[in-house]
């Protein structure tokens, strides 16, 4: 067999392709043919390709009833007749409808080998699409026998423009390690969400965390008690009749600041051994017991978020973030951002915010002694009180007495603020001290009454005048008595700031609610989260390695040196079991079609391999020109073209790299798509060498499609993958550009070529003129087969390059080859049918 003429590996929903013209004995047809048969073929279609040697199609007739055995197949045989073959002998198998031979009888052309004439045909014919109307044409011929007469154009990339855009496309499929930021709520499912902010779900509103008969309420409703104590005080003490009644004696307020302080550092200290005594990375009945004790009451899980929405966010998470275009490093840094955002760290881990809402030093300045001072600036209290007392003495006579009196009056309203400061306890149990400047208001109103009596014996002022001067100034004295206490007093209250103990008490109730909800609620929540990011952020991170490491092998010179991890990929074995060869297909994961990814999650997200032995389909060996290593120039385009072979070659077109990160992100979350049950199931247990083995092959698929098809687009099969909030745009590969914007060569010459006359000239005749008088000379008796890549009349022409088309040109979902297959039958005579003989090989 020529492994020069069959395809390395098969594209998904191609024909199989097998060449039986050897020499060899006949299990290994039999192998070969057993391997046809296991080769995987999408929607129960059975096409088989089958090249085989015109003399021998009788000898082969019970291969050719196995490929037929296991329910209806359709087979094309191209039969490579010798020079000097004026007759076809064929067996009932290769008759039409299911089955039809081309009969090649020159495949050498002058410096050209046969393997060059064979091997693209074999390629356009093994195309779904082409197969299927070859078949159909030659089941409107006389025996179902034609010889082909072919123009083909080939578009394909330059080895240059195909290196770039691999490498420019691994890239942006792996990205660049980043650092891994910080993740916030907005940015995730609203299910995550709730596990990176300080809320409390809506459900759990009107919970009470601290009932008031638990030990933890009673200490808070005390201190809250105590607080409403002081500031009522406050208020009965700081106005006039604080200063003038006997409330000012009966008010304690240092007391109950004291007793504030008190029951704050008791709280504090319910709170911290309820802190220190709870734990874990799951909520039990002992911690609610724990916990209730202690005087902290639990709801129920709140409905806004379970354990087992986790994943389901995540995957919507991850799929989200892939489908904004970031590459898979970039997405790995996001996750464990996440991971490490929502890891449980117990509320032990809160005592210290605890310590820093009510610690030692909070407590201390609460509880503080501070002085009270009233009377303002000395100098200026002194000057007050004699100007005052100075105009009380003005009244003739009577003011040598009651000029000195007014000044004793200022002096002892500042003493008896000092008797009825704030910060003194009835009992003199608590005092902070005081002064309220009662000397100089004595000195100062001393002196200036008795000025002002010489100064009224002097001039002699009328008494009614000396009256109002007395009124004046007893009136100012104890307005500016009242007007320095209330000053005073609040000044005192403003630096102890008692009201600053309730602040801390909702501080503190907070930091429990937000306790209560994220360290013993959703413990079990954040920790399934923080396992299950982590694990995925890992499996991409191992995929961006693997990927890159496999495509850079597809790079590799004479010089490349592997690392240990890519030598490490390479010997890893990728045959199954039975030693069968394991290839990448698109529909391995998908092939429970009606079943939900979610219905099984005891599945092990172990490959699926095929069982066959190492056959023509394996994958490719470093010797070939899809394998990691292999050298470009050794691939089918390296061979010199036939006459109908027309090659054309593009620099690569605009969307040529988008689309091939496109294909490569499809693939990976079909890969992704069934590593969620793992997730769910053990996070710790996702073993990622599954996954990074079907990455590899994933690359090996794209890459052979860019070597093969680069315009032809993957299978549209993603059953197995969900559609959360339009994720499909980005799995489905139907908006996938046209073959010029791929491969930078423009479709016209093809739309010449398709859309031009039957003019058999146009086409090469696959035989020698000593054939031409075996074939029919009936100018009707041909068939046209026109083939156009679907990707050809999807780009910017559009309609108007192909509008004329005839119906019977055939859409391929292949993108390199177009062209016309003209099959031109024999003459009656050439063709016999043998309905029974003994087969010597099969």
């Amino acid at each position: 067999m020529s492994p020069r003429v069959l395809p390395e590996r098969p594209l998904p929903g191609h024909a199989v392709c097998l060449d039986l013209r050897t020499d060899a004995g006949a299990d290994d047809l039999d192998a070969a043919v057993r391997a046809a048969l296991d080769a995987p073929q999408p929607g129960g279609e059975r096409r088989f390709l089958v090249l085989d040697d015109a003399d021998r199609l009788v000898a082969h007739q019970l291969l050719y009833e196995r490929l037929s055995s296991y329910g209806p197949a359709h087979i094309v045989c191209l039969a490579v007749g010798a020079r000097g073959e004026r007759n076809l002998s064929r067996s009932l198998t290769l008759r039409p409808p299911a089955a039809g031979v081309l009969w090649l009888f020159d495949t050498v052309e002058d410096g050209v080998p046969g393997e060059a004439v064979l091997r693209p045909l074999v390629e356009v014919l093994s195309t779904p699409e082409v197969f299927d109307a070859v078949l159909r044409a030659l089941g409107e011929v006389v025996h179902g026998v034609a010889v082909p007469a072919v123009r083909v154009l080939e578009h394909d990339l330059t080895e240059e423009a195909r290196a770039r855009a691999w490498r420019q496309a691994v890239e942006g499929l792996t990205g660049q390690d980043v650092p891994a930021g910080a993740a916030s709520a907005e940015q995730v499912p609203g299910a995550l969400g709730l596990l990176l902010d300080d809320g409390v779900p809506r459900s759990l509103a009107g919970h009470r965390w601290l009932p008031p008969q638990g030990r933890a309420g009673a200490r808070l409703a005390a201190c809250d008690e105590a607080v409403g104590d002081a500031v009522e005080d406050h208020q009965r003490i700081r106005g006039a009749a604080g200063l003038l009644t006997g409330a000012g004696r009966t008010v304690d307020l240092p007391g109950d600041i004291e007793r504030m302080t008190e029951e704050l550092a008791r709280f504090r200290t319910a709170v911290a051994d309820a802190f220190g005594a709870a734990g874990g990375s799951r909520l039990t009945a002992e911690h609610r017991g724990v916990l209730r004790d202690r005087g902290i009451e639990l709801p129920e899980m709140p409905r806004e978020i379970t354990r087992a929405g986790i994943v389901p966010a995540l995957r919507d998470h991850t799929h989200g973030l892939i489908g904004q275009g970031l590459p898979l490093r970039s997405v790995a840094a996001r996750l464990a951002a996440l991971s490490a955002r929502t890891a449980p760290v117990g509320s032990a881990a809160r005592l210290a915010r605890l310590d820093v809402i009510c610690g030692p030093e909070r407590l201390r300045r609460l509880g503080g002694r501070y002085p009270f001072t009233a009377g303002g600036s000395r100098p200026v209290a002194l000057a007050v009180t004699g100007v005052l007392a100075l105009l009380a003495g003005l009244w003739p006579v009577l003011g040598w007495v009651l000029g000195p009196a007014v000044g004793v009056l200022a002096a002892g309203l500042a003493h008896l603020m000092l008797r009825r400061r704030p910060n003194r306890s009835p009992d003199g149990r608590i005092d902070g001290g005081g002064a309220t400047g009662a000397a100089p208001r004595l000195f100062g109103g001393l002196a200036g009454g008795l000025v002002g009596a010489g100064i009224g014996q002097f001039l002699g002022p009328p008494p009614w005048l000396g009256a109002v001067t007395l009124t004046v100034s007893l009136a100012a004295v104890v307005l500016l008595a009242l007007r320095d206490w209330t000053r005073a007093v609040d000044d005192w209250w403003e630096r102890a700031d008692p009201e600053e103990a309730r602040r801390i008490l909702r501080e503190i109730e907070a930091l429990v609610v937000t306790t209560a909800v994220h360290d013993w609620l959703f413990a079990e929540v954040r920790h399934h989260c923080s396992a299950g990011a982590g694990a995925v952020a890992r499996l991409l991170r191992g995929l961006a390695r693997t990927a890159d490491a496999r495509g850079r092998a597809y790079e590799r010179g004479p010089s490349y040196a592997p690392t240990e991890h890519e030598e490490a990929l390479e010997e890893t074995p990728s045959t199954g079991a039975d030693g069968g060869t394991s290839s990448w297909s698109w529909e391995d994961w998908t092939d429970g079609a009606e079943e939900d990814v979610w219905s099984d999650m005891d599945e092990d997200p172990t490959p699926v391999r095929s069982s066959a032995p190492p056959t023509p389909f394996a994958p490719p060996t470093p010797s070939s020109p899809s394998a990691p290593g292999a050298v470009p120039s050794d691939g089918p385009s390296a061979l010199p073209a036939p006459a109908w072979l027309e090659r054309r070659y593009g620099d690569g077109g605009p969307l040529l790299v988008d689309t091939l990160v496109g294909d490569l992100v499809a693939g990976t979350l079909v890969i992704l798509d069934r590593c969620w049950a793992g997730v769910e199931r053990d996070p710790g247990a996702v073993a990622p060498a599954a996954y990074e083995q079907r990455i590899a092959e994933l690359l090996d698929e794209t890459r052979l499609r860019l070597e093969r098809d680069v315009a032809a687009s993957p299978p549209h099969r993603y059953d197995g993958l969900r559609d959360p909030g339009g994720l499909s745009a980005l799995a489905d590969r139907a908006d996938r550009p046209d073959a010029a914007r791929l491969t930078g060569v423009a479709a016209d010459p093809v739309a010449l070529l398709v859309l031009s006359d039957d003019d058999p000239g146009r086409t090469v005749t696959l035989c020698g003129p000593e054939h031409l008088r075996l074939l029919s000379h009936d100018p009707h008796a041909a068939r046209h087969v026109r083939f156009v890549p679907e990707a050809m009349r999807s780009g910017a022409a559009g309609d108007d390059l192909w509008r004329g088309t005839t119906e019977d040109v055939v859409w391929t979902g292949a993108g390199r080859h177009a062209g016309i297959l003209r099959l031109v039958p024999l003459r009656a005579d050439v063709v016999h049918t043998v309905r029974a003989e003994e087969a010597g090989e099969a």
